[in-house]
């Protein structure tokens, strides 16, 4: 898998019938858009990822954008 900054990372329940959840893409950390990435969650706190099996970008969210610091 491979993507940039700013891409949504959706991961599959864990366990039949849970949700999954998504992730924003805030840095990437491996060479050429390969893992591991820098998330946020939607609650405001980052982790690092190696994706596994089943997770995917989301194509129909917005990509972010360099928000000015300040």
């Amino acid at each position: 898998m491979r993507v940039s900054e700013g891409d949504v990372l959706r991961f599959p329940g864990r366990k039949a019938g849970s949700a999954g959840h998504r992730v924003r893409v805030v840095e990437v950390l491996g060479p050429a858009g390969e893992p591991p990435y820098r998330v946020r969650y939607d609650d405001g706190h980052e982790s690092e990822v190696f994706p596994g099996p089943g997770c995917t970008i989301d194509p129909s969210a917005p990509r972010a954008t360099a928000q000015p610091e300040g």
